[in-house]
């Protein structure tokens, strides 16, 4: 441990010393050993990653524009990379943390990331982004509080619980990959898991008559769920990172990659009471349960657990469209959320983007466009960086579907810095699909059933929609988003649903600048690291 705790000082550093953010604004320091170790979240004894010896890893915590400076060393056998899951990582898509930006962290190395929440509140997560060791754990919350003086649209809660949530299976991630390797489709999920824990593994004690935060996050890899607490209601507050309408609910559906904060207040007889997640549009319903323990409770749980939708699609659709942007809160700045009005900005291109399911070459991949994706051998942005010809060429994936037959290609799309673009993500297939887009948070304007046609707009809501960074299409659905194009860099657009995007339903989106300037984009850090074709090469000199 010796050489690591070197390791992380020789390169911190070196990193402050070429830090590009306000030195106004606070650092946090974190240093954390990836490791496997014995876990058994369902009872059975499976491999996982831990993050200082924890699963789920540590919380992030942290406040609008705090420095975070994560030194990560790999104790695993193999190549490892985390990615933040909703920080947007202004004009930094280096730390991005997935194969399209960053060469993976080798075993027995570390590599220190350097990122600022720049400009975001709310609730996030992290993950381990590479092969299919999200199946394995390394995942952990990330919280943005707001600034001290910037107003919040509640009073502050009497405690703050992080509740990350999602299907898990019984075999291990290696198991898990072989199968895709194969050609093959995961079964279904062995159940679900709260906070790293099946049913009763985790209690939150809260004190009768008092209000608390909830930040729920669906971290699963295949199910939509949804979340409840027996004979309690929930105040909507905030959705990955935008304060909303505050509506109340009996349930919510939280969908692959979403995350969620929601006020409950401990208002009925003092007892314990079941908090439930269960699956969602599946024939089979999983659930897993956890308590919410008043402190002066006078019994245990009693009843069944509260019942959940399960395959209502309207029902869903319903709750989706209710989720309304708060237009007098202030967000990470002290303005109103509603001062940038969405509605009234002409979109300058519209994508459409169709997911699909072939068989290439007699294997089961997932495609985006007719285009599933496939790894390049040197991470896209770095391939950039140096001007490496033969990695990926730009336009490699249409705006359109092409209704051809799908094929393999490492597919990056271009698109203009300061553009605002509407992309429809059309989904013709049976299955829920959820999309997630690095790097921004864009403006859900519309989703409905059936055919997406230029008439759709005019069932837009171009006024208080909510922005975010993952949003679901419903089966034989589409979803409209307005994003605009204000963060250069080369972004990861992927499905959430972790088969689907291990076997190609992702791609690339390089937003690029002709001019090169630190004002929008950072230079590529000092201690990046370099492998495939960009290997033996100098980043900037030290």
């Amino acid at each position: 441990m010796g050489l690591y705790t070197s390791v992380c000082c020789i390169l911190l550093v070196a990193v402050l010393n070429v830090s590009f953010t306000n030195g106004e604004d606070p650092y946090r320091f974190y240093n954390w050993n990836v490791t496997y170790g014995d876990i058994y979240p369902l009872g059975v004894k499976q491999q996982g990653i831990l993050i200082n010896g924890q699963f789920p890893g540590p919380q992030i915590d942290s406040v609008t524009n705090d420095n975070l400076i994560i030194s990560v060393f790999n104790s695993l056998d193999e190549p490892f990379l985390i990615s933040w899951n909703g920080v947007q990582q202004r004009r930094n898509s280096w730390q991005d943390g997935v194969f399209g930006t960053n060469c993976p962290i080798p075993p027995g190395q570390n590599f220190t990331y350097v990122l600022q929440v720049k400009d975001q509140i709310g609730s996030y997560f992290y993950f381990p982004s590479l092969a299919f060791h999200k199946a394995a754990g390394g995942y952990g919350g990330i919280k943005i509080a707001s600034r001290p003086g910037i107003p919040v649209p509640f009073p502050p809660p009497a405690g703050d619980f992080t509740i990350l949530a999602g299907d898990w299976f019984k075999q291990n991630h290696t198991d898990l990959k072989a199968i895709l390797d194969g050609g093959n489709n995961l079964p279904f999920p062995d159940g679900l898991l709260i906070n790293g824990r099946g049913s009763n593994g985790n209690a939150f004690t809260v004190d009768q008559g008092k209000t608390y935060r909830f930040r729920i996050s669906n971290v699963g890899l295949t199910t939509s769920i949804n979340f409840r607490i027996q004979g309690h209601k929930m105040l909507l507050v905030e959705v990955e990172g935008i304060h909303t309408l505050q509506n109340t609910y009996s349930s919510l559906d939280i969908h692959l990659g979403q995350s969620y904060s929601v006020l409950v207040t401990a208002d009925q007889p003092p007892q314990d009471y079941y908090i439930v997640v269960s699956t969602r549009f599946t024939s089979q319903v999983l659930s897993a349960t956890s308590i919410l323990h008043y402190s002066n409770s006078a019994g245990s749980v009693s009843a069944p657990p509260p019942g959940g939708p399960t395959t209502q699609i309207d029902w869903s659709l319903e709750q989706a469209r209710s989720f309304r942007r708060n237009l007098t809160a202030s967000g990470p700045r002290p303005n109103p959320q509603g001062s940038y009005h969405y509605g009234l900005i002409n979109t300058t291109r519209t994508i459409r983007l169709t997911n699909s399911a072939p068989m290439i070459n007699g294997k089961q991949r997932y495609a985006v466009n007719s285009v599933s994706f496939l790894q390049p051998d040197t991470p896209l942005k770095i391939a950039d960086y140096f001007k490496i010809s033969g990695v990926f060429s730009v336009g490699s994936i249409s705006d359109s579907p092409t209704g051809g037959g799908a094929y393999l290609q490492t597919s990056v799309m271009h698109a203009d810095f300061r553009g605002f673009v509407e992309i429809v993500f059309v989904n013709p297939e049976d299955t829920l699909q959820s999309w997630h887009v690095d790097g921004y948070s864009f403006f859900v304007v519309g989703m409905d059933g059936g055919e997406w046609t230029p008439a759709s707009r005019l069932r837009y809501n171009l006024q208080d929609t909510i922005s975010r960074c993952t949003v679901q299409v419903y089966p034989s659905s589409w979803t409209a988003i307005y994003v605009p194009l204000d963060n250069v860099g080369m972004w990861n657009v992927r499905s959430e649903n972790w088969a689907r995007q291990y076997l190609g339903q992702q791609f690339y989106l390089r937003v690029y600048s002709p001019v090169n300037s630190w004002r929008d984009e950072y230079p590529i850090p000092k201690n990046a690291l370099l492998c495939g074709r960009a290997s033996g090469r100098k980043t900037r000199p030290l």
